[in-house]
């Protein structure tokens, strides 16, 4: 109840036309499939949490909360262009709530940012992704638990598979100046991210379970 009231505050606040349940139960569906572990709306919930926090920061908060609630509506591990079918998802559900094209616009382009492959040239797009991010600065049990969930929605690919390629992409963040792009989450979570990161890094490459 409690995120779907925080739905119904964001769809008043938008001033979304239309009633506000269809896509909240659209949403919640999503979220919901069986093959989610990580990917869910207890991952929403986290993000608006961290985005509480900073909400002050953003230029356009409205546009960056809907990019959060929808920035993995659409999610496939064994696809390649879930960022973009969820963009394209929050862009056709802004429309719909007769949300000016420019938002829509704004919402999508957000949401394509979290595909992470290289740093946002916006400062709510760096916000957004600071905030989708927050996990890997988490205490080392929440990461761990993250690390997990991650692999059960990728059970499917052989477990040396998995390693090198989860390997790539930690070691894709740790080889950034910085793994956070704004100075809130570089103060806030930095340094356990890089703690993270490295002992993640070891268990992948030393080849524990």
């Amino acid at each position: 109840m409690i995120l779907l009231d925080r739905w119904l505050r964001f769809w008043a606040a938008a001033g979304a036309r239309g009633d506000p349940s269809a896509p909240w139960e659209a949403l919640a569906a999503r979220y919901s499939e069986p093959h989610r572990a990580y990917h869910t709306l207890r991952h929403i919930e986290h993000c608006l949490e961290e985005f509480e926090g900073v909400r002050a920061a953003a230029r356009d908060p409205v546009a960056v909360e809907m990019a959060l609630w929808y920035h993995d509506a659409i999610y496939d591990p064994r696809r390649r262009d879930n960022e973009e079918q969820s963009a394209l998802l929050a862009e056709g559900t802004a429309s719909t709530a007769g949300l000016a094209p420019g938002f829509a616009r704004r919402v999508g382009d957000l949401i394509r940012v979290s595909t992470h492959r290289k740093s946002a040239s916006d400062p709510d797009g760096r916000l957004f992704a600071d905030v989708d991010l927050a996990i890997l600065g988490q205490p080392i049990e929440a990461f761990t638990e993250y690390e997990h969930q991650v692999r059960l929605e990728y059970a499917w690919v052989p477990l040396e598979e998995f390693r090198a390629g989860r390997a790539r992409i930690l070691e894709a963040f740790l080889d950034r100046f910085s793994v956070y792009a704004t100075p809130a989450f570089q103060e806030k979570y930095e340094k356990q991210a890089r703690l993270n990161l490295t002992a993640s890094l070891l268990v992948l490459k030393g080849g524990r379970p």
